[in-house]
């Protein structure tokens, strides 16, 4: 006999712990104890969850006995209440299911429940040590259910709100505090509104106190502006009524109290500061938990910190003494007594800048603060002399001062230099060359030395190195710096591992995302791969379906593999149709916890196989990758779970075709009755309020949810236009136009900005030029509006300093031209400049901001064009230019004209691979690259190595087919997932494909690793070989291939071979190849793209209830399995028994 834990409903174990009540117990109401006795009355009343803490309660302080279920039944009959089974299961469900997906009506639930159940609820939630309720051979473990109920949509909110009512009252205030501690954790800060510090009581003991302040310091960061203003004011309010202070002309900020507010101390008033006593402000710096507390506040103004800096240097701390600087944290960042000091200090307030970077915003200052001390710390002094103890201004050092560098000072600062953080990859070019000038030799040792300097060795250097000092890099951790290597330069490395011909030693050193770039090829020539060894290794897909197949041959066990870092990525279909029922319910676990790694039609893969197997208990997201009617099975009453379990899921990935979307947004629309009622719904829908239509966000969210909705909405990465002219609209309404913001309100609806017409942003731009640039910091890496752009662009010219230069440039008289403080603090924005004022550029300038200009993505031509003139006007003609120029100039080498580029010295693949990163180039300009390297660095195509092929990228495309067809095979199998990458005309991509056939055999025989690792040259396939592929290959197709296939090749495609495209791939048909299918083809594709099952023609029609399927488990007791799936813990009972 086995033993399986069972998973049971309250109060079953009265019925099954010992049989249903065979032995009758005379006056069961005299012999039940009272606070049983009251427990039965509330089963009576279907207050189950009093019921269940009653139950917690009693068993706190007596022992279970096998006759107490009996006397509790006895009673229950006794009062005339014919409990079944059944019925009482089916009563348990419904109730505990209601609370569980209305947590509303659970707040109400403990809102009624009386002082002791109160208490036994907090204390649930409070206590660690008895995690488990042991009542003979059943266990309610309360662990479970403390850590479900913290994390459960809406329930988290009800336990703090209630919390918050009631806990002050009822239990220890240090324990309340506790409590809200944890439960606001599970926030992420959200809970936190301005209102709630408003329910917060006034009259707390000390400790209560310090200990709340402390949970609203750790989630500062996730706090609204306005709520952190709401918490300021009631901490302050608290410490103020304890101070001593007797009039407004001593100050209630103590040393303790600024301790006490930790970050909050940002808030306090300019005046306020100004009030601190010499004293106070002492003893707080002299405190040495002063430093981290300063180092931590991030979001501190220059007139705060300033008058931070003068109430120090009022008290008795000398601010020129070394240990007072350490003591400054942040506030460093902002020192500004410069007069006569002297270089030591300089270099000792430069080293504490490192922490500079932490600032939200300002540090256009910063980096003026260091340069000034730069000059200071390197008065009479070379820089060859003072380089080491620079910290991290050396990045300002212009490519002029660092050639200026002598190889020996290099190598005297490398301990330095190879720590900083912020170097340009121009800078480190020259300073790794300068390092191993003196080096010589590149071997282990030196090459450990170099840290973030790594960057900076060529691809030639790295494939000259002696094999074995290329191991012991790979074992070391300088390996940590291989992943900032460029493509070009990481397979510089491979190709030394593999030359030998001996991969074992080699390719099973890779770690990290290097690993990545290991060849198809090469790995089947690889005896020795195991789980263990691949656990800290990123996988291509290609990689993994190989990895997962070869694997599976020798483990046996499938959650060996399936818990392999990313080996899950390899599981294909034929995998999860292979594992019996009992298995796949096992191991799913497995996949649902690595479902950002799983591909779409991995996941329509799931989904169909729980469909078979367990439909009952089938985890609702997935009903989304099942085709769209599938959704009609989904009850009224399950539409909790089914919004909860697809909020949770990236409903972007799950469902790829709009129509498709559409549906499934139709249920969840049907399901909400097309409103959000409260914050409860808000969190219950959780990501699926990103994609509710506008009109929903518009009319159909309450004021009462709106502040919640909003704190997601923040968070949205794709609204469409309709929404974001929704949330507009709602913005309007609630807040009223821009110029009548507060700071607060600015800094909350920060991401929402972008919104806004150029007036309605221009009062912005006026009043809080700030936070306007600081909102526009936290978005770099996005497309920003143009309106949003030049709103941010005045700002800055508005507030900036205007200087004309002393002696400028014909036709510059009267422009005020960019500054190094303009470009560096607009970003993006810089492509608001006008080519005219670009033109009026200084050479310092220009030199020092080269690399910013030349990362903004919105420049258009003529500003290119303007700047390109710029760097030949300050560097000379395009044949003088080294190689750290020209990767310096980013996209504004595209204004090079096919007759400068032939001037470029390109013999390095380093500067290539430099401007290949570039994809606009014209066909002209790649072939002009590409001639020019094989010129400079005197090779033929056939002389081409597989780091040669990786650097110079999209410019292959350049290619014609001749020239491809004379790339060694050799080298290009070792690279054939890179080249997969480009976007190359279909000829091209033909002639790759024959080379491919060379590596990979007929295509005919191709397998779905070979098929991904292709990438886009799968696309040269012909209209003759692609019909003959197996139709379960078409999933493995990547969707870029698709999106290249010729459209008169691609209608080539029979009808199931579309139909088993994959939902990924279906979504990537173009509407050019749409037009060319038939009614059959266009049928199939539709099946593709809702997720049809393609192992046969026809779907099989849905269960009316697939929700609800009786089992013979679930006559004894087991929960519905919507329930289970949730898990519903603080309904739920685990018990153990013997079958």
């Amino acid at each position: 006999m086995s033993r399986e834990p069972r998973t049971y409903i309250l109060f079953l174990f009265l019925f099954l712990s010992h049989g249903m009540a065979s032995h009758r117990v005379p006056d069961s109401r005299q012999d039940l104890y009272p606070l049983l006795q009251k427990m039965a009355e509330e089963i009576i009343d279907g207050s189950y969850l009093n019921a269940l803490l009653d139950l917690i309660q009693f068993q706190s302080s007596h022992g279970w006995t096998a006759d107490l279920s009996h006397r509790v039944l006895e009673y229950l009959n006794s009062r005339n209440v014919a409990f079944t089974i059944p019925s009482l299961q089916a009563a348990m469900e419904n109730h505990l299911e209601q609370r569980l997906y209305q947590p509303q009506k659970l707040l109400e639930d403990l809102k009624e429940t009386d002082a002791q159940q109160f208490r036994t609820a907090m204390k649930c939630l409070l206590e660690d040590k008895k995690d488990r309720l042991e009542l003979e051979d059943v266990v309610i473990d309360l662990g479970e259910i403390r850590k479900q109920a913290l994390q459960s949509p809406g329930v988290n909110r009800s336990l703090f709100l209630i919390t918050l009512e009631r806990c002050f009252q009822v239990l220890n205030s240090l324990e309340c505090v506790e409590i809200l501690g944890r439960v606001l954790k599970g926030s992420s800060g959200s809970f936190l509104q301005p209102d709630i510090p408003g329910k917060l009581p006034r009259h707390l003991q000390e400790d209560a106190f310090k200990n709340l302040s402390a949970v609203f310091r750790d989630l500062y960061d996730q706090t609204s502006a306005h709520s952190q203003r709401a918490l300021y004011t009631w901490m302050t309010g608290i410490l103020q009524t304890s101070s001593n202070a007797t009039d407004d002309s001593v100050s209630w900020v103590s040393a303790e109290n600024l301790w006490i507010l930790g970050r909050y101390m940002v808030h306090l008033s300019f005046e306020e500061i100004t009030k601190i006593s010499p004293v106070e402000i002492g003893l707080f710096i002299s405190y040495d938990n002063a430093t981290k507390q300063l180092d931590t506040v991030y979001d501190i103004t220059p007139d705060l910190a300033q008058a931070f800096l003068e109430r120090i240097s009022s008290s008795s701390f000398d601010m020129r003494n070394t240990s007072t600087i350490h003591r400054l944290g942040l506030l460093v960042c902002f020192y500004h007594d410069l007069d006569l000091l002297d270089a030591a200090v300089a270099q000792v307030l430069l080293h504490q800048m490192i922490k500079c970077s932490h600032l939200r915003g300002f540090q256009a200052g910063v980096q003026k603060l260091k340069a000034n001390l730069l000059d200071i710390a390197t008065k009479n002094q070379t820089l060859n002399e003072t380089l080491g103890s620079l910290s991290d201004a050396v990045v300002g050092l212009t490519h002029s001062q660092l050639e200026s560098l002598s190889p020996e000072a290099v190598h005297g600062a490398i301990s330095t230099l190879n720590q900083v953080s912020g170097w340009a990859k121009s800078q480190v070019i020259i300073l790794s060359a300068k390092y191993l000038a003196h080096e010589k030799v590149l071997s282990f040792y030196n090459v450990s030395q170099m840290g973030v300097l790594l960057a900076g060795v060529g691809t030639q250097a790295f494939y000259s190195m002696d094999r074995r000092d290329l191991l012991q890099v790979l074992r070391s951790t300088i390996s940590l710096h291989v992943s900032d290597l460029s493509p070009a330069q990481q397979q510089g490395v491979l190709s030394k591992m593999i030359e030998a011909g001996d991969t074992v030693s080699g390719i099973l050193e890779i770690q990290g995302a290097f690993f990545k770039e290991v060849s198809l090829f090469n790995l089947r020539r690889e005896p020795g791969f195991n789980t263990t060894v691949l656990k800290e290794k990123e996988l291509r897909r290609s990689q993994a379906l190989f990895l997962f197949e070869l694997l599976s041959k020798t483990t046996r066990r499938p959650e060996e593999l399936l818990s392999t870092g990313q080996l899950v990525k390899g599981v294909t279909c034929s995998h999860i149709d292979a594992m019996n029922a009992d298995s796949f319910l096992a191991h799913f676990h497995y996949f649902e916890n690595n479902l950002s790694l799983l591909s779409p039609y991995q996941v329509n893969c799931l989904a169909w196989k729980y469909w078979e197997v367990s439909r009952s208990s089938l985890p609702p997201f997935l009903l989304a990758a099942l085709p769209a009617h599938y959704l009609a099975s989904v009850p009224a009453s399950q539409c909790v779970p089914f919004l909860i379990s697809l909020g949770k899921s990236r409903l972007d990935s799950l469902v790829l075709d709009t129509h498709k979307k559409n549906s499934v947004l139709r249920k969840v629309q049907q399901c909400l009755n097309n409103s959000i009622a409260d914050e409860f719904t808000v969190d219950i829908v959780g990501d699926l309020l990103c994609h509710l239509p506008a009109a929903t966000i518009h009319h159909g969210v309450s004021p009462r949810a709106w502040a919640t909705a909003l704190h997601r909405l923040r968070d949205c990465p794709h609204l469409s236009p309709e929404q974001k002219a929704a949330v507009r609209l709602r913005l309007l309404e609630q807040q009223g136009l821009p110029g009548n913001w507060t700071a607060e309100t600015t800094k909350d609806l920060g991401p929402f900005l972008v919104l806004f017409s150029g007036d309605e942003l221009s009062s912005i731009a006026t009043k809080f030029p700030d936070i306007l640039q600081q909102t526009a910091s936290k978005m770099a890496g996005t497309l920003l509006p143009k309106k949003f752009l030049w709103a941010v662009f005045e700002s800055v010219r508005n507030s900036s300093e205007k200087s004309l230069s002393s002696d400028p440039s014909p036709g510059c008289h009267g422009v005020v031209a960019p500054s190094s403080g303009d470009i560096f603090t607009l970003a993006e924005a810089n492509a608001c400049w006008a080519p005219e004022d670009l033109l009026c550029m200084e050479e310092h300038t220009f030199i020092r901001n080269v690399e910013l200009l030349g990362a903004v993505r919105g420049f258009d031509q003529p500003q290119l064009m303007t700047l390109k003139e710029k760097a030949v006007q300050f560097w000379d003609v395009p044949s003088y230019w080294k190689e750290y120029h020209i990767v310096s100039l980013g996209r504004i080498a595209l204004a090079l004209n096919e007759s400068e580029l032939e001037q470029l010295d390109l013999s390095s693949i380093d500067t290539v691979a430099s401007l290949s990163q570039q994809t606009e180039w014209t066909p002209g300009q790649a072939k002009s690259i590409l001639q020019g390297f094989l010129e400079d660095a005197g090779y033929r195509i056939q002389d081409l190595k597989s780091f040669h092929l990786v650097g110079l990228g999209t410019t292959l495309c350049a290619m014609n087919i001749t020239e491809v067809s004379l790339i060694k095979i050799s080298e290009f199998r070792v690279v054939v997932a890179r080249i997969g990458t480009l976007l190359c005309s279909p000829h091209v991509l033909a002639e790759f494909k024959r080379k491919a056939e060379v590596v990979f055999g007929d295509p005919a025989k191709w397998s779905g690793p070979v098929l991904q690792e292709l990438g886009t040259i799968a696309a040269g396939l012909t209209k003759e070989e692609l019909p003959m592929l197996d139709k379960d290959l078409m999933p493995y197709f990547q969707p870029s291939a698709i999106k290249c296939l010729p459209d008169e090749i691609f209608k080539e495609l029979s009808a199931e071979q579309i139909a088993s495209l994959g939902p990924e791939n279906a979504a990537a048909v173009t509407p050019a190849q749409r037009r060319q299918l038939s009614v059959l083809q266009l049928q199939s594709l539709q099946r593709a793209l809702d997720g049809a099952k393609t192992r046969s023609w026809l779907d099989t029609p849905p269960s009316a209830s697939p929700t609800r399927t009786v089992s013979s488990a679930s006559t004894l007791g087991a929960p519905s399995a919507w329930g289970l799936w949730l898990c519903c813990p603080l309904l739920v009972l685990m018990a153990e028994t013997m079958w």
